[in-house]
């Protein structure tokens, strides 16, 4: 069997989605990039959850923020709320898996701080839960999700930033959320330390 004009159907839907995304979301994006600046820069933190992929990429973002993305810098201050499995298995047993990320946020966000919420459906119960939390801590949201946003894209405030993939298929949306979160980072360490030469 030959899977060529499968997996060239596959890279050019990806290209696609990833247009469509460049088209919609710029916008947002520099916004989104901006508050992560201010959050960072003034002694606040970013917080990011997500669920099965998007609890990778919401590791994965923070590692870059921890560690360093393309440039050495001094480290910023994040925490992946999906790491603690001690934290996560004692929630989820005493209360319910729809508060693990909750729980976290009212212990740990302050006002200042930003939640980067990540759901590909926009629906996900324990992710919604985190998002009300922030709200309750005075934080600002950015919500990375798709199929149109689900029920996140109704709950975000004015000041919280929409970064909605414009796709219905999973594998796409987390395809561009992972470039989305690597231009965040881009756009915070250009800010810190300008263009790279």
């Amino acid at each position: 069997m030959d899977l060529t004009p499968k997996l060239i159907a596959h890279f050019e839907d990806n290209i696609q989605a990833t247009r469509r995304s460049m088209d919609a979301l710029c916008n947002p994006l520099r916004l989104a990039i901006d508050l992560c600046f201010g959050s960072v820069t003034n002694n606040a933190k970013i917080l990011a959850c997500g669920n099965g992929g998007s609890a990778a990429d919401a590791q994965h973002f923070i590692a870059e923020l921890v560690g360093r993305f393309e440039r050495d810098r001094l480290p910023l201050a994040g925490i992946a709320l999906n790491t603690d499995t001690s934290i996560m298995t004692a929630v989820g047993n005493d209360y319910s898996f729809d508060q693990i990320f909750s729980r976290q946020v009212s212990a740990l966000g302050q006002h200042g701080d930003v939640l980067v919420a990540i759901s590909t459906s926009g629906n996900s119960a324990n992710v919604k839960l985190a998002i009300e939390a922030a709200h309750e801590r005075d934080m600002h949201v950015i919500a990375l999700t798709g199929k149109g946003g689900g029920a996140i894209g109704e709950m975000l405030n004015d000041g919280d930033i929409h970064l909605c993939v414009p796709h219905d298929r999973t594998m796409r949306i987390q395809e561009v959320h992972i470039l989305l979160l690597h231009l965040l980072c881009d756009g915070i360490d250009t800010l810190l330390l300008g263009e790279a030469n």
